[in-house]
């Protein structure tokens, strides 16, 4: 069962979950803002995405308004605390699959790749 993490009305969310629907792929929905990531998970998340600032979206309006010292986390300890106060900041949506595969985003190809589709 593949896991689909974000927020409910995130649009690239909705255009994924589509997605997933459309092609019968088996799969759940966790709004990380109801359901806010355990620090064990975002460590492994960023492990997967290649750190924490990989996970970051620095276009939203939230990282934008956020003060320097807040962009600037230099330990795991802040980068865990940054992403569990404001989860919207997460790159999205957060593919999980059963074989634990990880991927960040939405794209009509990528997914198709991703979930073996022609």
């Amino acid at each position: 069962m593949t896991t689909i993490y974000g927020l409910k009305n995130c649009d690239t969310c909705k255009k994924a979950r589509k997605w997933l629907e459309r092609f019968d792929v088996a799969h759940t929905f966790v709004d990380y803002r109801d359901n806010l990531p355990a620090p064990e998970t975002l460590v492994e998340w960023a492990g997967k995405a290649g750190g924490f600032e990989a996970m970051i979206n620095r276009s939203s309006t939230t990282w934008r308004q956020l003060p320097d010292s807040r962009k600037a986390a230099g330990s795991e300890a802040e980068w865990k605390l940054l992403l569990r106060e404001y989860p919207q900041l997460i790159k999205r949506p957060v593919v999980i699959t059963a074989d634990g595969q990880f991927s960040q985003g939405f794209s009509d190809t990528g997914f198709k790749k991703r979930f073996n589709i022609t």
